[in-house]
């Protein structure tokens, strides 16, 4: 019995230094991405651009997701797959980017980058910064969906607007049964 003891002290050790490992992984490949965004991006404030042209493949640096509420910079990174979620703040593939008139769909893990996102509140702005300028929008709805709803997903859409989703509850261990999702518009 006092084998068994150790035995699961042992595992229990063992899988919380592989989860210390992942974050740790995780915040190196993030502070990677963010000082390659740094470099691409514009900070002066736009509020429109005419012929917008964005090409960029799945794994690119697209630009930076500000935070002002929080003080956090986060780079964007082109698609959702998990790889590019270990890297900071995903955009899906198929919605639009600043500029183009659509929907942005930018999501990313309630454990890593989106950590104290349930402290944003109606009003907060939300900044995405791209090379060809900083595009500011303001937070003016949020909704809890479940985690397979892809109505929130509306690329067809001819108006422009910043859909972020994570997972939710924020404090939940493993894979979270619900999205929570937050709509801003251009301010």
């Amino acid at each position: 019995m006092k084998y068994v003891s150790y035995l699961l002290i042992l595992a229990g050790v063992a899988m919380l230094a592989f989860g210390g490992i992942q974050l740790f992984q995780s915040k190196v490949s993030e502070g990677k991405r963010l000082e390659e965004a740094k470099t691409i991006v514009n900070d002066e404030v736009v509020h429109e651009i005419e012929n917008a042209a964005y090409d960029f493949q799945e794994g690119d640096t697209v630009g930076v997701f500000y935070i002002p509420r929080l003080d956090r910079e986060i780079p964007i990174i082109e698609g959702t797959d998990e790889d590019e979620l270990k890297q900071g703040v995903g955009h899906y593939a198929g919605t639009g980017f600043p500029g183009e008139n659509k929907q942005i769909l930018l999501s990313g893990h309630r454990d890593t980058v989106f950590r104290k996102f349930g402290e944003l509140e109606h009003g907060d702005e939300l900044h995405v910064k791209m090379k060809n300028g900083t595009f500011i929008y303001e937070i003016l709805d949020h909704e809890i969906v479940d985690a397979d709803d892809r109505t929130v997903i509306d690329p067809s859409r001819e108006d422009e607007y910043l859909t972020v989703s994570t997972c939710y509850p924020f404090s939940f261990v493993g894979s979270a049964p619900d999205r929570y999702v937050i709509y801003a518009y251009p301010k």
